[in-house]
């Protein structure tokens, strides 16, 4: 069974500057990448403001509702909560979900922050998704990743198939080591790509070395250099992993996503 996966963190459906809505050019956009599975951070559960102000270009329903459509499932785990409105991650799929559960792992009060777990029947396989957007402080983030550990391991079998993707914050890589270590998943990124070039590439390839292992740079859009989003992978094959930067994806967020082509082993 081949699936196709994304992540996107989608900045409420705003423009980083001015606030513009691009959540209607977001539909368009993903609806051409057809993902089976779309992991969402930053999702606009209800802007009582921007429905106002923005009336002919904003959805009625929540966000994760408008872009699931007709043709997709959604589960949508509220995070943030102000006077206007709420946010945090969703999950669109192809696929019935089964089951949803949202937990809060906020570090601090300025921060608020989820794991949204969402089981996936594929073919009679259960995939368990755990949709991730960690917080901006490292301390933080190393707490947040050892609640992620925690919820793996008491909500999903040890063998069961994972997907855990989202916006990790984690530039510098340093939480990588402790999911491979504790959970056995690989990230996408981690094998060679088939279509990988450059100059060191090709040296490392007569020299018979790999690739260092590094996430893609997924952040600003319009020129990513930060390594910030991620997906994990437990039984699956990875066919091919890619960062789309180019065309609209430059300006319908922050974030540049990811998408990856899976392989369920």
């Amino acid at each position: 069974m081949k699936l196709r996966v994304a992540t996107y963190n989608i900045h409420k459906g705003v423009t980083s500057f001015a606030g513009r809505p691009r959540i209607l050019a977001l539909k368009q956009a993903l609806a051409q990448l057809d993902p089976d599975i779309l992991f969402l951070q930053e999702v606009q559960g209800r802007h009582d403001s921007n429905a106002l102000r923005h009336a002919s270009n904003w959805p009625q329903q929540g966000q994760h509702e408008y872009l699931a459509g007709d043709t997709h499932h959604a589960a949508y785990g509220m995070n943030a909560v102000y006077d206007h409105g709420h946010h945090g991650n969703a999950l669109i799929s192809r696929f019935e979900i089964a089951s949803i559960r949202n937990q809060d792992v906020s570090d601090h009060a300025y921060e608020s922050r989820g794991i949204l777990h969402c089981v996936v029947p594929i073919e009679g396989v259960e995939v368990h998704c755990y949709v991730i957007h960690l917080g901006l402080f490292a301390g933080g983030r190393r707490r947040q990743i050892d609640a992620l550990i925690q919820a793996v391991s008491t909500s999903s079998p040890p063998d069961a198939p994972l997907l855990i993707a989202g916006d990790f914050n984690d530039w510098t890589n340093q939480l990588s080591r402790t999911l491979y270590q504790n959970l056995g998943v690989t990230e996408v990124f981690d094998q060679p790509q088939p279509n990988a070039r450059g100059v060191m590439h090709g040296l490392r390839r007569l020299g018979g070395l790999s690739a260092p292992i590094r996430p893609a740079r997924t952040f600003p859009a319009m020129m990513p250099w930060l390594r910030l989003d991620r997906i994990y992978v437990r039984g699956f094959r990875v066919e091919m992993a890619e960062v789309l930067k180019d065309g609209p994806w430059a300006r319908l967020s922050d974030h540049a996503p990811i998408v990856t082509e899976l392989q369920l082993a």
